[in-house]
């Protein structure tokens, strides 16, 4: 198996050999005879340590070799990462502009509520996402960056719930020839979090854009654009088991009138065990894109793009 490549030292990697996920540092991916897919992760989450563990787990499950650059805005400072920890193993925008990359993961950020244009980075996350419109060959974005390239690139706005979508979801498989759904259930769960929803009907009425899974009640989860090299994600796949309830909690502390998190505890009892129904397809939609919408369409030869 070919893993994720991950600078040495990472935090994650402690976490993952523990869990028996296979991952290298560069020295030793030097030696192996093959060019590993270069993958942009531009993360906005304030804890930026979990969410790179929580994505690094589910790109290390497949048999491709991936080599990680981990990039921040420049225009905001991070309040919830340590320093060291982001000049360690952070780029910004002006230092990686001149490269080339297979792909780019764009996280969630919780900056939902605000007005796209208000959000402190919008400027730059705008120029970021127009020089990866050109330079960048597949991208995956989730929950708020799914909602803001949706704005960004076909004009789809979003508006407030009324109240927030918190849990586990089901879906159905719309199209079923898609590939980034191959060997998905014809339903299947997925974990949301969020105070806003996309605009249903002017997705609808885009011509450039598809929805793949939707939800009855969570809405549409897996949206594509038509020449797949762009993918929306709205929910949280990447989330771990405890994440849901840890947001919950944070919520009833601070005097919020918030719900129990939808499908996740048992009998939806806050002091019952969780729920796990979400990882099979999280790991298998990623693997889909890694294979199908990066793998085997970039050239083995990055400058050719």
């Amino acid at each position: 198996m070919s893993p994720v490549v991950i600078p040495e030292h990472l935090p994650a990697t402690e976490q993952l050999n523990k869990e028996n996920i296979f991952v290298m540092n560069k020295r030793r991916a030097t030696t192996q005879d093959i060019r590993p897919l270069q993958i942009l992760i531009l993360n906005l989450m304030p804890t930026k340590i979990v969410t790179e563990t929580q994505i690094l787990r589910l790109l290390s499950n497949n048999l491709i070799q991936i080599e990680l650059t981990f990039m921040q805005m420049a225009s905001y400072e991070s309040k919830n990462t340590p320093k060291s920890h982001l000049d360690s193993f952070y780029t910004t925008f002006n230092e990686i502009y001149n490269k080339r990359f297979d792909a780019m993961i764009v996280t969630g950020a919780p900056v939902e509520l605000m007005e796209f244009e208000d959000v402190d980075y919008w400027r730059e996350f705008t120029e970021i996402l127009d020089w990866a419109h050109e330079k960048i060959y597949s991208c995956m974005f989730v929950c708020w960056s799914a909602q803001a390239a949706l704005y960004h690139y076909h004009g789809i706005h979003k508006r407030t719930l009324n109240q927030k979508l918190s849990g586990i979801y089901n879906h159905k498989v719309i199209n079923k020839t898609a590939k980034i759904t191959r060997g998905f259930d014809d339903y299947f769960d997925a974990p949301h979090s969020r105070n806003t929803e996309i605009v249903l009907e002017e997705l609808i009425e885009n011509d450039s854009l598809e929805i793949i899974a939707n939800s009855e009640i969570a809405g549409p989860h897996i949206i594509a654009s038509k020449d797949r090299r762009k993918l929306f994600i709205t929910g949280h796949p990447e989330y771990d088991k405890e994440t849901l309830s840890l947001e919950y909690l944070r919520d009833i502390n601070k005097g919020l009138n918030i719900e129990v998190p939808h499908s996740y505890f048992e009998d939806d009892d806050p002091k019952n065990d969780i729920k796990v129904t979400w990882r099979s397809h999280a790991n298998l939609l990623y693997a889909n894109w890694i294979n199908y919408y990066v793998y085997q369409e970039t050239d083995f030869d990055l400058n050719k793009k």
